[in-house]
């Protein structure tokens, strides 16, 4: 088994977000990112989803290391939460590290190790030997791995574009993914999101002329929504703002946050003097004023959105050109859609992707990902980060570029892809699936369909007062309903499930201790369908027995 190479993903393939690989050989184990997804609208009241690590647990003395990509919270975002289960050191390039150190003061985790590595340079982690290849993306210090392994070198391709004039200036290093092809790559991992999408993407630099146009057309304020990890757009909208005699203002926290790193690192460079709070903007007029928000994606806490309903320090109105500098994350058209209309109606000129190249995406098309596979050479294929049609249009454009069908591996979360130098097989499975993150605890499959029971038919709590000696009932059985029905228009019903739920309760006072719990199950099935025969809806019931 010793030389046998495993490669599993924990999260990432067959959806978009929570990326995590594990690489193993022998007692070794690196992985790959630890990313998380935020929740739709039925996961309710829950923070984020992270990948299930059990498997990591389980061999916690095997891991040498984690290697990050890029510091999107798709691939960062699980970081915390990981390193309260298992501890390893951490490596990632200046800014992307910048972004993880902060996470982890955020949840105290001060003692762990985060180690900056820069491209080209190379880290030995166990057995394995990783080098740091740059790459283009829609944030800074994005790399991708060639990680060198005792039977040939993987490589990860992490989020990529193949943007040949970077705002950066310093593209992505195709030569080394050529060295690596010349040499043999045993296996490719690669970015799969806009394999639906032919030719190449735009450069970056491209929508600067869309900016510039549209604050040539601006006569109020213009507010940009943009990703807040995007620095290259933040940075090209400020240069444009400050061409047009703007002052800049920057609102949402991790915006915020975001840029003082950014300028910390030398990624952001924007005078001082140009840079204004909120509070300071009702004193300049509107027509020298340009906002940068979160909001691209409709989020109900960010600062576009709170603009558009009146809930800001700096709400939007007639005059104001509001331009959403990003495509909408598949899950999210309707809150964008929503925060457009808003906008609509407060008067304000709206721009977004639909109606000009205000966004340019940070993953590859087809061509390059045609072009990244004709680099590489590759003799197994992996496709990752997407949804299903993603993977399989990926494996299929690495069957046309010289990969055997038999060699091409599309794989669930938790499979396990055991290779050779000879031979490659999908060989079982790790625990693996989400982990549903509310506050500071994991929350249960079970706890989630309770809360979407509360959502939609609410509760109904039956108090029953009993005699601690005798079991006998002391007060009629109180009825209280939250999210079910208005008491008060219903006393009837209210009226008869207490007598209904009397009958079942005189059993206390004949019942050992022992039978309580069997009758308040009765009590709960009885009440059950008596609802709903009477109203068609199925509430949580709550019998609740309280002994004096």
């Amino acid at each position: 088994m010793r030389n046998k190479l495993k490669i599993i993903p924990l999260g990432g393939v067959g959806e978009i977000g929570k990326n995590m690989t594990v690489i193993e050989y022998g007692g070794d184990i690196l992985i790959v990112d630890c990313g998380l997804i935020f929740p739709d609208e039925e996961m309710l009241g829950i923070d984020v989803v992270i990948p299930d690590m059990t498997y990591l647990e389980q061999n916690a003395d095997k891991i040498r290391g984690m290697c990050i990509t890029h510091g999107h919270e798709d691939h960062i975002g699980a970081i915390p939460y990981a390193m309260q289960k298992f501890r390893c050191p951490i490596y990632g390039t200046r800014f992307t590290n910048a972004l993880i150190r902060h996470k982890l003061d955020e949840h105290h985790l001060n003692d762990v190790q985060v180690v900056d590595v820069a491209p080209k340079e190379t880290v030995k982690l166990g057995c394995f030997k990783v080098e740091f290849i740059k790459t283009g993306h829609s944030i800074a210090g994005a790399v991708a791995l060639a990680i060198q392994t005792p039977i040939g070198t993987v490589i990860h391709t992490g989020d990529f574009k193949i943007d040949l004039t970077p705002i950066d200036g310093e593209p992505i290093d195709i030569n080394r993914f050529a060295y690596y092809g010349s040499k043999g790559v045993l296996a490719l991992l690669s970015d799969s999101t806009n394999v639906e999408h032919t030719g190449f993407t735009q450069s970056e630099r491209e929508i600067g002329k869309t900016f510039d146009r549209c604050f040539d057309k601006a006569q109020g304020r213009v507010i940009v929504a943009s990703f807040a990890s995007n620095v290259y757009r933040l940075q090209q909208v400020a240069d444009v703002a400050i061409d047009h005699a703007r002052v800049v203002c920057f609102q949402g926290r991790s915006m915020e946050q975001i840029v003082k790193i950014a300028q910390e690192l030398g990624y952001m460079h924007i005078p001082p003097e140009k840079i204004v709070r909120v509070e300071h903007l009702k004193n300049i007029p509107p027509h020298m004023v340009c906002v940068m928000t979160t909001g691209s994606q409709g989020e109900p806490m960010s600062g576009l959105y709170r603009m558009a309903n009146d809930t800001h320090k700096l709400n939007v109105g007639a005059g104001d050109t509001v331009i959403i500098s990003a495509s909408a994350i598949p899950g999210n058209e309707r809150g964008v859609a929503r925060v457009i209309n808003s906008l609509y109606e407060k008067g304000a000129e709206v721009v977004y992707d639909r109606m000009a190249d205000v966004h340019v995406s940070g993953h590859a098309f087809a061509g390059e990902l045609r072009l990244m596979l004709a680099l590489t050479k590759p003799k197994y294929f992996i496709p990752v980060h997407g949804e299903a049609r993603h993977l399989k249009m990926h494996a299929d454009l690495a069957k046309e570029q010289g990969v055997l069908p038999e060699n091409t591996f599309i794989a669930k979360n938790g499979a396990v892809i055991e290779l050779t130098s000879k031979s490659g097989v999908m060989n079982g499975t790790v625990p693996s699936g989400s982990v549903m993150v509310d506050g500071l605890i994991d929350v249960e499959d079970v706890v989630l369909k309770d809360r979407k029971v509360l959502s939609v038919d609410g509760l109904v709590a039956a108090l029953m007062l009993l005699d601690a000696q005798s079991g006998r009932l002391l007060a009629p059985v109180e009825i209280y309903s939250r999210g079910f029905i208005n008491m008060r228009d219903n006393e009837s019903l209210i009226n008869r499930a207490s007598e209904l739920v009397y009958e079942q309760a005189k059993r206390f006072e004949s019942a050992d201790k022992g039978e309580y719990a069997g009758i308040k199950n009765t009590v709960k099935s009885k009440l059950k369908s008596f609802l709903y025969n009477e109203t068609g809806r199925t509430p949580m019931i709550l019998p609740i027995v309280i002994e004096i």
